[in-house]
């Protein structure tokens, strides 16, 4: 090969790897950026994992790897939470209950508020600590109190998330500490469904919110791991975590209006990615979305014959219609079905699906709602029949 064509091979080569774009992959376990049309992420998120989810209708509003399994650190702690909350609105369990502390609760490592074995503290001090500072030794205290045992503890919360449908998901435990586990893992979007789940119980904002409380008569300080709280507008909570394995996570609700927007991030390499993860994700959603309440007028929704029955007809009970999200701009492409019987048989129970209503946009079902019978119809006996057919004949 002469001398001038091996010139010319070398800067078409050259030519070649200047034209070439330089890709790098990301190592198994390092945060990477998911953003763009095809993660469905508007806004830059240094992730392994995101979120956007109304609260109010659980409807997804940006998403990428959101089934992802991966390590969640504290934010484990939303379904204990979620499990307290729901034993003190059922009423068996209060805020003033006494709560001693095992030897197991004592011996939790990571964040705590250094309880001592046999220490008594209320369920309230305690849902405190581990709502705000995030104690794994409230947390087990607190599950041991309502569950009986550690073991039964975790079992209830697994219980739990299947119920809610969290199918990404599997706890071992009910702080989030992971270094001896390896099946500890849920997902961007069952932290989503947990934290909606949990914000239905407005009593938790008492403490999500908090950015700086204190215990013992003032010489243990709690402040709030989650910075939004003190800093972005409309803040509702709701955890943080970190680990090594999962690094820095965070399911972060606020509210503006009507609109409770909730942004779950995961995986980020460090504290301040996370934040801003949440926030840029929070400000897209109260930026391009709206909260809207449709109202339903009672002159289209008829009373529905009852078919032989003690009364001849029963006006359907109005549901109580809920904000439904959509694009800002779109308000008015919004539309209302109401599907309703024309008649019933009797007897009609109480309750009974008599029809529904209906909200579309686009053609795509953004809620749904029951139109149910207010009370019950018995069925006519013979004789009742007989005497409403002489009157008819009368």
């Amino acid at each position: 090969m002469n001398k001038p064509t091996k010139l010319l091979i070398c800067l078409c080569l050259a030519l070649l790897l200047a034209l070439t774009p330089i890709c790098a992959s990301a190592g198994e376990g390092e945060a990477i950026p998911v953003a763009g049309e095809t993660d469905s992420l508007p806004v830059s998120v240094n992730a392994k994992a995101a979120v956007l989810m109304d609260a109010g209708s659980g409807q997804i509003l940006a998403q990428a790897n959101e089934h992802e399994k991966l390590y969640p650190a504290s934010v484990t702690k939303i379904m204990p939470l979620l499990l307290v909350m729901e034993a003190l609105d059922g009423g068996g369990l209060s805020l003033a209950d006494k709560v001693t502390a095992s030897r197991n609760a004592a011996g939790k490592g990571g964040s705590q508020i250094w309880l001592k074995e046999g220490e008594v503290m209320s369920v309230e001090e305690l849902l405190k600590a581990a709502a705000i500072y995030s104690a794994n030794d409230a947390c087990t205290a607190l599950g041991e109190h309502i569950f009986g045992s550690e073991e039964a503890f975790v079992d209830a919360l697994n219980r739990r998330a299947r119920e809610l449908g969290m199918g990404d998901t599997h706890f071992d435990n009910g702080t989030g500490l992971d270094d001896a586990t390896t099946t500890h893992l849920t997902s961007a979007n069952d932290v989503a469904i947990m934290s909606r789940e949990l914000l239905k119980h407005p009593a938790i904002l008492s403490y999500t919110t908090v950015w700086m409380d204190y215990l013992r008569d003032g010489e243990t300080q709690l402040v709030n791991t989650n910075k939004l709280v003190r800093f972005y507008e409309g803040a509702t909570g709701l955890k943080t975590g970190t680990t090594n394995k999962a690094g820095c996570c965070i399911s972060a609700s606020a509210k503006r209006g009507d609109l409770q927007l909730i942004a779950v991030v995961m995986g980020s390499p460090n504290s301040d990615e996370r934040f801003n993860g949440a926030k840029a994700l929070l400000n897209w959603g109260f930026a391009n979305y709206a909260a809207l309440t449709p109202v339903l007028d009672p002159a289209l929704v008829p009373p529905v014959k009852v078919l032989r029955g003690t009364s001849e007809e029963i006006q359907p009970k109005l549901p109580q219609i809920a904000p439904v999200v959509m694009k800002k701009g779109e308000e008015g492409k919004l539309k209302q079905e109401i599907q309703l019987a024309l008649d019933v048989q009797a007897p009609v129970e109480e309750g009974q699906l008599l029809g529904r209503v209906i909200y579309s946009l686009d053609g795509k079902t953004l809620a749904e709602y029951p139109l149910t019978a207010p009370a019950a119809v018995e069925k006519m006996s013979f004789g009742e029949m007989f005497l409403r057919l002489l009157r008819a004949l009368g």
